[in-house]
């Protein structure tokens, strides 16, 4: 009889070895095997953020390797702070950020409400509607730059139906005014039915015993969406918020695709700043400190948010 696989290692391991994994504790047996993963985690992870943090106390460039590398402690975070462009960048990636999270929150929220309501082609629709965050960021890019083109974009052509106006009157990616509309409408467009599916497992995590009970009662469908459904989504709500706000605040590709931070520094948001200043400017000590002020930014606002988000489900 041919012997396992397992067995024949068993078999020949010398007896030293054995005795000495079989001596080992449960707790230990599991390290070995997890240790892997955690120094692979450490350094990809753990070792870049040290040694950021690090570069933003000096004065390096990496276009320029053979200079003398000087530490300059905190100037490169008093510049940041003291910079106008940065301030107008972070006021440029607020509005963004809260007029995205706003749209894809209520639009996402009402597809929700409605595709939980059981009716024919059910299915069907909720494939149409999460399609587009099936694709890439570059695609949607590509995509709604076509659409705005200002003679042959059919977006243009649809705001001339609803409003009169002359389709060449206007450009959406061109003007100051309208650059920034562009992005948060092409942003809402992808990613809406990110937030409708968290919604719709939240909705349909409710029990249909509570709204049974509710009717019984003879609480009207108003009533019961502001003391049933809201309540026992907003948590789901909330985690849609926290995702799509880390998401949006690094936001890249998409913005570079439709308007490249133009006209003007009317779209550039944080992210593009950044990349600007270590790989065009290659300030890369100026460059570290700025990654280190948002990364410090968006998690202690993250960490703040995630108390209240606890609090809200231990009610």
């Amino acid at each position: 009889m041919s012997l396992s696989p397992l067995t024949r290692v068993a078999a020949a391991t010398p007896d030293g070895i054995a005795r000495k994994i079989r001596g080992l504790s449960d707790r230990t047996i599991a390290w070995i095997f997890v240790a892997p993963t955690i120094f692979l985690l450490l350094a990809v992870n753990i070792f870049p953020l040290i040694w950021t943090i690090r570069l933003s106390f000096t004065n390096f460039r990496v276009n320029r390797p053979n200079n003398a590398v000087e530490w300059v402690g905190l100037e490169n975070y008093r510049r940041i702070l003291s910079d106008p462009t940065v301030w107008q960048t972070m006021q440029a990636t607020a509005h963004f950020l809260i007029w995205t999270i706003t749209l894809q929150v209520l639009i996402g929220f009402a597809l929700a409400f409605l595709i939980n309501k059981k009716f024919r082609g059910n299915d069907m629709w909720t494939t149409i509607i999460v399609f587009p965050m099936m694709l890439s960021p570059a695609v949607v890019g590509n995509f709604w730059t076509f659409l705005y083109q200002p003679q042959i974009g059919l977006f243009n052509y649809v705001v001339e139906f609803l409003t009169g106006a002359d389709p060449a009157s206007f450009s959406m990616i061109g003007d100051v005014n309208l650059a920034p509309w562009a992005i948060i409408i092409a942003d809402t467009w992808m990613w809406t039915p990110f937030v409708m599916l968290i919604c719709l497992a939240g909705l349909r995590s409710i029990p249909d015993s509570i709204y049974e009970a509710a009717e019984c009662d003879r609480a009207s469908a108003w009533r019961q969406f502001w003391t049933i459904t809201l309540p026992m989504a907003l948590p789901f709500l909330m985690l849609a918020v926290l995702f799509r706000g880390i998401e949006n605040f690094k936001m890249f590709d998409l913005v570079v695709q439709l308007t490249g931070g133009g006209p003007g520094n009317t779209t550039t948001l944080t992210s593009i700043d950044l990349k600007r200043e270590a790989f065009e400017k290659w300030r890369t000590g100026y460059s570290s400190a700025y990654a280190v002020m948002l990364f410090v930014t968006v998690f202690g606002l993250a960490s703040i948010y995630v108390k209240a988000l606890n609090k809200v489900k231990e009610r």
